[in-house]
């Protein structure tokens, strides 16, 4: 299993993406590490208010894939420099000021990978 340093994850987020939605959320994740695949998406935490996979969506390269759909049989490749967008819904959670967010995913070669940040809106 490779071990991903936490200030390497962190790089992965793009830094004032964040945004409310009506009934949500949505963040925008670059991958600056190299090619690789997510495996998984375990769960979305903003402000203490965690959305499971169900009510996650990941929108990249045109497609738009539901959290439930990636797997490790279904795996959705998320290449150097590729961008995505996390859409979250179901709760209100974003707030004006600075708010926390916690991502939970999968990868194949790492396994669970957790990413923990602040975002202002």
């Amino acid at each position: 299993m490779v071990v991903v340093p936490e200030f390497l994850i962190k790089r992965i987020y793009q830094k004032g993406s964040l945004k409310k939605l009506d009934n949500g959320a949505s963040l925008n994740l670059k991958n600056v590490l190299g090619p690789g695949f997510i495996s998984g998406f375990n769960f979305v935490q903003i402000n203490g208010v965690t959305f499971d996979k169900q009510n996650v969506k990941f929108i990249t390269n045109g497609q738009e894939i539901s959290g439930v759909e990636v797997s490790e049989a279904n795996p959705v490749a998320f290449r150097l420099g590729q961008v995505g967008t996390l859409i979250m819904t179901g709760f209100q959670c974003v707030k004006e000021g600075t708010n926390k967010i916690v991502i939970e995913a999968m990868n194949p070669e790492a396994g669970k990978v957790q990413l923990s940040v602040e975002d202002t809106v």
